[in-house]
């Protein structure tokens, strides 16, 4: 079966560098439009059949926290990852050009998770509206750091934002890369008011491996959180929480405590494309989360859950069991 090329650009950020990224599927019809470019293609996404040393061949392993724009040359068919969830990158702000033209021409492969405008004028609320509306977006992220001065994401227009997330029916990201412990009485505060509004808590809170007391905290803090039946957690960006190197097996014990918690179907894999691409690889990054989920004795339906269906069960029709 043949393997197509298409190819992406959007000239507005990384200052005046076009950015390009390369999506490849089997079996696609060729759109490709040509354009020079300083950077590298992108060979990053090629959709195949499950590796069948981790998953039977009824599953699927989806990816829940990519990102897209120009990076060295990645392939997700070698990897054996079906599908994802594009996360809007920071970079782009609230410029969704990029990711919503991805996912117009392959909404079968991917999921689009835009970004949150916490505008003080509440023009946010309208943007995330039309873009689950009108584009493949079904999640949205609350980056924190967005936030004016001084303002919480508890404030009228982040739980106008978080309410109307529910009543859309897309679940809510939180990135809190500076600590869970900063913005857990916010995300509390949010899941109790508004019960409806799932909840996605990216790289696992941003927890990492407790080698003091305020790490051991954090850890607490995110198993808690296991008590609002919303609340998901993105077992993603290994790199950032682990204390050592690929495999990062240092993290085994946080998986075993998160299914614990919070069970196997409400936690997700997510590599952190293209950030993971210097830090280990692709391939690897789907490998250590195997070797991961092998110390920690999961069981073949939880790896399941873990690697694609977790997700699969968040939106359910986008991708279809072979």
């Amino acid at each position: 079966m043949a393997v197509t090329t298409l190819r992406l650009t959007n000239s507005l950020a990384f200052s005046s560098h076009p950015l390009t990224s390369s999506v490849l599927f089997r079996g696609s019809k060729s759109i490709g439009t040509k354009i020079a470019s300083p950077l590298r293609t992108v060979k990053m996404a090629t959709f195949a059949g499950s590796d069948s040393e981790t998953t039977s061949s009824s599953s699927r392993v989806i990816d829940s926290h990519l990102h897209i724009w120009a990076s060295p040359q990645e392939n997700m068919e070698e990897a054996r990852v079906d599908g994802a969830l594009i996360v809007q990158p920071i970079n782009h702000k609230f410029d969704h050009s990029l990711v919503t033209s991805v996912l117009k021409k392959y909404p079968s492969k991917f999921v689009g998770c835009c970004l949150a405008n916490p505008a003080e004028d509440g023009s946010g609320i309208t943007h995330l509206e039309n873009l689950v509306l009108e584009s493949n977006y079904r999640a949205v992220r609350f980056n924190p750091y967005l936030w004016p001065s001084g303002q919480k994401m508890t404030n009228p227009v982040g739980k106008a934002l978080f309410s109307k997330a529910g009543e859309l029916g897309v679940p809510v990201g939180f990135m809190c890369m500076k600590g869970l412990d900063l913005h857990i009485a916010e995300i509390e505060e949010l899941c109790t008011e508004f019960s409806k509004t799932t909840v996605l808590l990216d790289h696992a809170g941003f927890c990492k491996v407790p080698e003091n007391g305020e790490a051991k905290v954090a850890y607490t803090q995110l198993m808690k959180l296991s008590r609002f039946p919303q609340v998901y957690v993105k077992f993603s960006a290994l790199f950032r929480i682990s204390r050592t190197g690929f495999p990062y097996q240092d993290l085994s014990p946080l998986l075993s405590q998160l299914v614990s918690h919070f069970g196997a179907n409400r936690v997700m894999w997510g590599s952190d494309f293209p950030f993971v691409v210097l830090e280990c690889g692709y391939k690897e990054a789907k490998e250590a989360v195997t070797i991961i989920a092998n110390e920690a004795s999961l069981s073949s339906s939880e790896k399941e859950w873990v690697l694609g269906k977790t997700l699969m069960q968040l939106f359910p029709g986008q991708w279809v069991l072979p």
